[in-house]
């Protein structure tokens, strides 16, 4: 977008048009800005972006926003921050090994955290987290609606619960490339990419998907 580069690591829509997200300046501003960007904003689909917060600081790989509530994983201090400001300040809440996070508008005090090997689940606003016993190992998941989880695990599998604990796998990514991120834009319009950088829709709440776009090569960036 707008002949720009950057090193995009955590990233959410909060409103038309309106993004934030996370990561390392790209090789144009190398040397002239913070290795973390921090918090950055951008209102006009991704053409220009604005330093919101904590630049130099955190290095943020999940965002999520949940009612008046924003939490960020920060993989630097490995420690969810939680905001209820868009970002412009933050508390520095629980330890967690977290490669993704959800939570919902109608509940944001329960916060779910994929970890690789398992889930976890905060249920006071990301102050502390407890494993979820029996939970697959998840890489990214979704709360789409209170009380409805999606999720993705490493060979490719989308994977429904009510709990957190007993899950019911729904489809499957249709090519050999791991998975690694999930959006929800509702509980039945669901978007995935995989470890091939292969991104993939869904309309019927992960059953069936069929690739959007394959790139020609895959980026030498995580």
């Amino acid at each position: 977008m707008a002949d720009r580069y950057q090193d995009t690591m955590g990233f959410t829509v909060t409103g038309p048009s309106t993004f934030l997200a996370s990561g390392h300046p790209g090789p144009a501003e190398s040397g002239t800005r913070p290795t973390h960007l921090g918090l950055i904003r951008t209102t006009d689909a991704g053409r220009s972006w604005q330093t919101v917060s904590a630049e130099g600081d955190a290095d943020f790989h999940a965002l999520e926003e949940a009612g008046d509530s924003l939490y960020g994983f920060d993989s630097l201090s490995e420690r969810v921050w939680a905001s209820t400001d868009g970002g412009r300040t933050w508390a520095k809440r629980a330890t967690v090994a977290a490669l993704d996070l959800a939570s919902h508008p109608g509940s944001a005090a329960t916060v779910w955290a994929a970890t690789g090997t398992g889930l976890d689940r905060s249920d006071d606003g990301a102050r502390t987290f407890r494993p979820v016993s029996s939970a697959p190992g998840l890489v990214a998941v979704e709360e789409p609606e209170p009380g409805r989880l999606l999720a993705l695990t490493a060979d490719g599998r989308l994977v429904a619960s009510r709990d957190g604990r007993t899950w019911t796998e729904q489809g499957r990514l249709p090519a050999s490339g791991e998975g690694r991120v999930l959006t929800a834009v509702t509980a039945k319009r669901l978007l995935a990419a995989d470890s091939a950088d292969a991104v993939y829709e869904s309309v019927d709440g992960g059953r069936v998907w069929k690739l959007l776009q394959r790139p020609a090569a895959s980026s030498d960036h995580p």
